[in-house]
């Protein structure tokens, strides 16, 4: 399933906060630097859908806020 995701790096809590179906909030420590801030938001994906990490993948919006994530479940 592809999911819309607005990602807010830097933040001082991990969470995922679900907003519909579709659209979902994800905060992670990580810089938006080098990637380390898309990897960090497939890796809470993964623990929030309860799933392996190469599971979930950025599939665009990689320089921006917002993302497609698609989740194979």
């Amino acid at each position: 399933m592809k999911i819309t995701v607005r990602a807010k790096p830097n933040a001082r809590e991990e969470k995922v906060v679900r907003v519909d179906d579709k659209h979902f909030e994800v905060s992670v420590k990580a810089p938006a630097k080098e990637g380390k801030a898309n990897k960090a938001i497939e890796l809470a994906l993964a623990a929030y859908f309860k799933v392996r990490p190469y599971q979930v993948e950025v599939v665009s919006g990689h320089l921006g806020k917002l993302k497609v994530v698609e989740v194979m479940v």
